[in-house]
This record gives structure tokens, sequence and C-alpha cells, in this order.
């Protein structure tokens, strides 16, 4: 029994139910069905939140270091814990966590929806975070648990097609609700998702899990990530109100620091760790990891500054702003599949080598454009780069993760590199905007000495510079006065803008060299397929 991942098709019952022993196609597609559904809740929500930042940053009356916690809190705990829910999957039931994590995000979805202020939101955004730590990873491992190896690249590839294209209409109906009503409805969006997820799920989905794994879960472990995320977390968001050099920041960041390395400390001697370090000594699970990790900070950070440029400083309307990543999602959603179908047989190196590159052109393409450009020869070429190269990079990345760690540890090797996603998106929020706001700051010190604004004006608009994009004229300035100062914070965004993309295009291209030196080459994987037919 070591070693041995049971499944209800295994059984041949599925509630109960007499089945046939396997699978049945029925039940894969079912299966599909429902895991695509539930990752998408998770998946619009970061989407439409991102569109409505910029909203609930007016209306809630917070600074930009709120704008970023909203995002963060969700980004922690789900980063923090979706170790501890991929190993309760295993050891639980895959199915079982799936449902609780859903209706969990579902209530909290609920209570975003509702929150008197900035407090209450990141409150429940943190909720949304543990729902959606029990739910994301549980997707991958029941399609693992489900799908023959011969079979789970085209599903897993249909998986993030099908979750891409439903998350394309989340910012789209995100910006035109925002628009039309007010922020607060973007959360009720995923209430629909949520009940029809948790029908699939206990209708359809079979039962899943690691019967030889029979330890409680690792709770230590989890406190210990979710400290020292958190501190770290802290440090570095507060980074960019606080300045890096205060003393509250650093010790931070430096209780973050220690939190951590003692996790890993507890890993190596825990009874039955959530994060079994021996799964890194695999060569391409590591290197997938690190590849997540450059290329979704990268992401990540698109996703958190795009918005505030095109709504704050370009004048999109919030619909605009989420129409415009639509060919991003649409194109990464039609060719995810068959990116997934061609790892099957080529390998894995070869498209996460060329993706990342791919994608660090579709971020130097968005430093770009200027004020006022027309969106059709900017941004799109910029999205439709971006969509091809996350197409080609996505599904094989996926797969070189639950290939490499096997079937027993599927559950947390997926907790793993999602986590691992939301983590780099996470410290790409926190990071970049200290640097931004820095960068913006210094920014609008030169240009205002250069237009030799007056000391009590300069000084009226420097403090508005903790907002970015959201900075304002001082009230009661002359109208020529105005209309300089406006152009000054509109360059003065626009330059810490481009240092911010071309930074991440950096990151994308460092993406890319881990894919081509960690992954084995596509001679090899089919030599060795013959071997794994035996």
């Amino acid at each position: 029994m070591i070693g041995v991942t049971r499944t209800a098709c295994d059984e041949g019952v599925i509630l109960g139910s007499p089945r046939t022993a396997g699978c049945a196609e029925n039940t894969k597609r079912w299966v599909l069905a429902a895991t695509i559904l539930g990752s998408s809740m998770a998946f619009i929500d970061g989407s439409v939140v991102s569109i409505a930042l910029p909203a609930m940053q007016a209306d809630l009356n917070t600074s930009f270091l709120g704008a970023q916690w909203i995002v963060n809190a969700y980004m922690l705990m789900l980063g923090a814990l979706m170790l501890v829910g991929g190993a309760a999957g295993d050891r639980y039931g895959r199915r079982s966590m799936f449902a609780l994590g859903a209706l969990i995000f579902t209530i909290a979805s609920i209570v975003c929806g509702l929150a008197p202020n900035v407090t209450a939101l990141i409150s429940a955004r943190a909720l949304q975070g543990l729902g959606g730590a029990l739910m994301v990873p549980g997707s991958l491992a029941i399609i693992s648990a489900t799908f023959p190896q011969g079979e789970r690249g085209r599903a897993v590839g249909t998986w993030a097609g099908f979750s891409a294209i439903t998350t394309a209409l989340g910012p789209v109906l995100g910006g035109w609700l925002v628009d039309a009503s007010s922020w607060r409805t973007i959360f009720f969006v995923n209430v629909p998702l949520g009940v029809v997820t948790l029908a699939l799920v206990l209708w359809r989905v079979p039962e899943s899990r690691d019967e030889a794994n029979q330890a409680a879960v690792d709770c230590r472990g989890g406190v210990l990530a979710a400290a020292g995320l958190g501190a770290l977390a802290y440090g570095l968001t507060n980074a960019s109100a606080a300045g890096a050099t205060r003393p509250v920041v650093l010790a931070s960041v430096v209780a973050g620091v220690a939190l951590l390395m003692g996790f890993l400390g507890w890993q190596k001697h825990a009874p039955a760790p959530m994060m079994p370090l021996e799964l890194f000594r695999s060569r391409p699970f590591s290197g997938a990891n690190a590849v997540t990790f450059l290329l979704y900070f990268a992401l990540g950070g698109a996703l958190f500054f795009v918005p505030f440029n095109l709504i704050g400083i370009q004048g999109f309307s919030a619909t605009g702003a989420g129409a415009a990543f639509l060919p991003f999602t649409l194109i990464m959603g039609i060719l995810s599949r068959w990116s997934g179908a061609l790892t099957d047989r080529y390998g894995m190196r070869a498209p996460l080598t060329v993706g990342p590159v791919i994608v660090a052109g579709g971020f130097i393409l968005l430093a770009v454009p200027d004020v006022a450009q027309s969106y059709w020869t900017s941004y799109f070429p910029a999205m439709v780069v971006l969509g091809l190269g996350m197409a080609v990079t996505v599904a094989p990345l996926t797969t070189a993760v639950m290939e490499s760690a096997g079937d027993r540890h599927s559950g947390v090797a997926s907790a793993i590199n999602n986590a691992t996603a939301r983590i780099a998106g996470m410290v790409a929020v926190a990071v970049l905007g200290a640097l931004a706001v820095g960068v913006f700051r210094e920014t609008l010190v030169e240009q205002l000495a250069e237009a030799r604004v007056p000391v009590e004006l300069r000084e009226g608009v420097l403090a508005e510079a903790s907002k970015l994009a959201e900075a304002k004229v001082p009230a009661g300035s002359a109208e020529d006065d105005r209309a300089i100062l406006t152009q000054i914070l509109r360059e003065s965004f626009l330059h810490s803008f481009r240092i911010v993309m071309l930074l991440m295009a950096a990151m994308a291209l460092a993406g890319a060299v881990c894919g081509w030196w960690t992954m084995p080459a596509a001679t090899r994987r089919r030599a060795e397929a013959p071997s794994v037919r035996r």
C-alpha cells in the first residue's frame, strides 16, 4: 500500500453507487467541469479585483498601501495555507477539501461585497484566501488522480485553457459592474459559480486520497509559513509608505526571514511535513517552481499596475480596462490545450524556454506607450504577445510539476506550485509597489524643480505621492498650474511604470534561462517513454 493513491474510480464506487472499474469518459468530463469552475472563481477574483482597485481606493478613501493590502491579504493566505490545503487533500480526501474550500470562498465573497470599510474588506479577502488555499491545489490533484499519465497533459491543458476563457469574461464583467453599479458587485460574481461548483463536486466528482498517509496534517508548519510570510509581506508592503530603512520595516523583514528559515528547519524533522523537501531533489521539480516564481512575479506585477495606468493615466473606463485584457486571456485559453498536447509528445524544455522569452517581449511592449495613445497600436500588441507567451508556458509548466512529483504527492506538489505562484504575486505587489512609489516620488521632485513650481505647491504635490496613479493636484491650484502639475504627475507615473515593466521583462528572461537549464531535453524524454510504458 505504500505510495498508492487510490481513487473512487479504482474502487468502482462513486458516492456509494457501483461503477465499472476505472474512470469512465463521462466521469472525466464532469471532473474537468467541476475543477475548471472552481479554479475560475479564484482566477476571476484576482483579475476582477485588480480592475476594481482604483474604484475601491477612491470609494474607501484609502492610500496606495491600502490597495496593496486588498490584494496581498488574499495572496498571503492563499500562498501560506495552500500547502496545508494540498496536504489535507492527500490525507483526508481531495474532493472533500475542494468542496470545503469552495464553500468558504463563496461565503467570503459575499462578506467582501458587504464590507463597510477597508479593514473589513481586507479581513474578508484573507478569508477568501483561506477558501482558495483548500480549493486551488485540489483541482489539479483531482485531475491527476482521475486521468492516466498518457492523458494528463491534454487534461491539464484543457483545464488551463477553459479556466483562462472563463476568466477572460471576469475583468470585462467586473469593469462593467464597477461602471454601472459599484465595485461591491464584483464579489457577487463568485456566488453562482460557487453554487454550481459545489453541486458538481458533490454529485459527480469521485473521492481520492493517499491511503498510505495516516499522519496528521502539519499544522505547526502551516503556522510557521503563515507567520513568516505575513511578517515578510508586512515589511515589504509598508516599505512603500514608511520607507525601506524604517526600523519597523527592517524588523518585519528580518522576522519573516527567520520564521521561514524555521519553517524549512521544521520540514526536515516533521513526521509528516506539509512540504516534503525531498521533492526538491528533483531538478525538474525545483526548476519548474523557480520558473513559476519568476514568471508569476512578473505577471502579478502586471495585473496589479496595468489597471492603474489604464484607468488613472490613460483615461480608460473600468469596462475598457477589463476589456483590454481580453486578447491576453483569450489567446492563452485557446492555445493552452494545444500546448498541453505538445508537451505529451515533445517534452518541456522548449516551451519553458521559448514561452518566457515571448512573455518578456510583451512586458517590453507594455513599457513603450505614452499618454493618450491608441489602444490598438499600443496595449493590444503587448496583450497579444503576453497571451501567446503564457499559452506556450502554462500547461507545460504545470505538467512538469505534476509528473516530477508522482501520483503520491500530486496534491502537495500542486499546492507547492500554486503557493509559489501566489507568493510570487504577493512579493511582486509589495516590492514593486515600494519601487514604483520611490521612483514616482524622485521623478516628481526632479520635474517639479525643473518647472520651478513654488515650494508650498510642490509640498502639496509630494504629499500625494503615496497614492501613485491616484495622486491629485492640490485643491485651489490656479488653472495654469493645474495643467502643468497634472502633466507632471502623469509623466512621473509613466516613468515609474516603465521601470516596473522592464524589470518584469528581466524576470521573465531569467525564467527562460532557468527553464532551459533545469528541464530535460525532448530526446531524453522520448527515450525514457518505452521504459515507462513497460
